[in-house]
């Protein structure tokens, strides 16, 4: 038998090793070592192919690791059918049975588990109540919107009182101003529930907005697993730092170098001073990556030219809250800045900007 790590205190499922192949030489999955804590909001984010959705599926026992084990409060699951592992599941199609009214749908869960029909009215109407459905108990699925329906869904994940929700794309289906509305209304119930939530999306936004912790995947391993704004703020990768939020990059190779902070050497030959994410040595190429908020637009030439680049603005795009700039350097990618509106400028294209980079924020990569 493999020796299994104890799990962490707070650990409510831990992946061991566990990897997926379908076809016995691609790996979906690669080596996956995941602990999830017990209460937490947890997303899973990714490109489409990069093992996130994989990895629910074996969670909730839809799909079998082709090795590993996934263990739920220290004891192995991986063989246990997905019914009998008593885990919520709402889905981006929201799955709802046509011909049954709301209250049927919900109670379903309930009526396979042969609870007392006393207890269902009694649960049902707390669930409902819960997702702000109370009176549509009649409804039929096809006369309601498609948030309400949502709402049914996960009304139905939670009424048996799972320890685990596991949500795949649920609000994909949604226009904008609902599914963000949705993303609020699920963060909050989630908080006054306690329940343990895993969530899969490709939609950083969405990712960031909700979750306690976020994993990163990409080609079948996690990047990075971080509470957001550690994410957002200091991405371990170039992958991460691309994938989550925007970014400004910047391409060049490493001048002075220690383990903590490094030049970059752009090709114009001037120099910039960052943090050495990855400790690359003298020499090296690599991408240096900046979020547009960090970065200063100054519209006049300032005294330190320190970490600072003259660029022109190529365009100015309104944001309501903010304008973006795309700005032209020597031999780089535009550059993009965010600029408040609060600071009163009102650039135009063809001006010329001085882009200041602060040393804290501007990450080497190599």
């Amino acid at each position: 038998m493999p020796h299994t790590p104890p799990p962490a205190p707070d650990a409510l499922v831990q992946f061991r090793g566990v990897q997926k192949t379908y076809d016995g030489r691609a790996l979906v999955v690669r080596s996956l070592d995941l602990d999830i804590r017990r209460g937490e909001f947890l997303s899973l984010l990714g490109p489409s192919g990069s093992g996130k959705t994989t990895c629910l599926m074996m969670l909730a026992g839809f799909e079998s690791p082709t090795a590993g084990e996934i263990l739920l409060d220290g004891a192995p699951i991986t063989r246990t059918p997905p019914h009998k592992r008593n885990f919520g599941m709402v889905f981006q199609n929201y799955a709802l049975f046509p011909h049954l009214r709301v209250a049927d749908n919900v109670a379903y869960p309930l009526t396979v588990r042969k609870v007392p029909k006393a207890e269902i009215e009694h649960r049902v109407a707390k669930a409902l109540a819960m997702v702000q459905l109370s009176g549509r108990d009649q409804a039929y699925p096809s006369q309601l919107s498609g948030g309400q329906q949502q709402r049914v869904a996960l009304a139905r994940a939670l009424v048996f009182e799972p320890q685990l929700v596991l949500m795949d794309e649920p609000l994909g289906a949604l226009d904008k101003q609902l599914r963000e509305h949705m993303q609020i209304e699920l963060k909050e119930l989630h908080r006054a529930l306690g329940v343990t939530f895993v969530y899969v999306t490709h939609d950083q936004g969405e990712a960031l907005t909700m979750s306690d912790r976020v994993a990163v995947f990409n080609d079948g391993e996690i990047q990075q697993i971080d509470a957001v704004e550690r994410l957002y703020e200091t991405p371990a990768n170039r992958f991460v730092a691309g994938f989550v939020g925007d970014s400004t990059a910047l391409t060049g190779t490493v001048g002075a170098a220690n383990a903590f902070s490094a030049e970059l050497v752009l090709p114009t030959g001037e120099r910039l001073a960052g943090v050495n994410v990855n400790g690359a040595l003298s020499g090296a190429a690599v991408v240096a990556s900046v979020r547009p908020e960090r970065i200063e637009a100054l519209f006049t030439p300032p005294e330190n030219r320190g970490n600072t680049l003259e660029a022109a603005v190529n365009d100015v795009i309104y944001f309501g809250d903010h304008l973006r700039l795309r700005c032209a350097l020597p031999g780089q990618a535009p550059a993009t800045v965010k600029l408040p509106l609060s600071s009163g400028e009102q650039p135009v294209a063809g001006q010329t900007v001085w882009l200041h980079f602060p040393t804290p924020y501007l990450r080497l990569y190599a």
